[in-house]
């Protein structure tokens, strides 16, 4: 319990310390969530907010996002989903960034939430997914857990503006 409490205690720490501001980061736990919010923002169109989606900094794949590292292709309920990840490589209690790309634009209205782990969530940090209307995809942040498992994935919730919810998951660049 103490090393939950010391690691969980590090992991705020070092979330409020980090450079990248513009997510929320929820615990998830047996009672419920409870929030992080290391000060959250959203995209503003086109500009850079130190997070490399700026299109002319340099490091362009060709989707305005810069340095990030296509994941392939997913079908989660009846949408194909393209992901990317950025920040690097999914380390243990270092947050990670995922990007999801669907097939229609809805314009953010749907929700999405992310996290690195294990399915049912345990010691897994959720980030909720922000649209970027200048990209049409979402970011999502998440803190990846310590332990980190062999078998970590990446995991996303897709709550569709009709209520539908559907999970599914893609292999993280480790």
């Amino acid at each position: 319990m103490i090393r939950l409490l010391l690691g969980t205690s590090l992991v705020i720490a070092f979330a409020l310390g980090t450079g990248c501001k513009r997510s929320s980061v929820e615990k998830e736990s047996s009672p419920g969530p409870e929030k992080v919010s290391p000060d959250d923002h959203a995209h503003n169109d086109g500009a850079d907010d130190g997070h490399g989606h700026s299109e002319d900094d340099g490091h362009d794949h060709g989707d305005g996002h810069g340095k990030e590292v296509a994941l392939g292709s997913v079908m989660i309920g009846d949408l194909k989903v393209e992901f990317a990840q950025g920040h690097g490589k999914v380390e243990a209690e270092k947050e990670g960034h995922l990007v999801a790309k669907f097939p229609h634009n809805n314009k953010g209205g749907t929700v999405v939430r992310g996290w690195i782990g294990t399915k049912d969530r345990t010691l897994s940090f959720v980030g909720k997914g922000e649209y970027a209307a200048s990209h049409d995809d979402y970011d999502v942040h998440a803190i990846a857990p310590d332990p980190l498992r062999e078998n970590v994935l990446w995991w996303i919730e897709i709550a569709k503006p009709d209520g539908t919810k559907h999970v599914g998951s893609v292999k993280p660049l480790l």
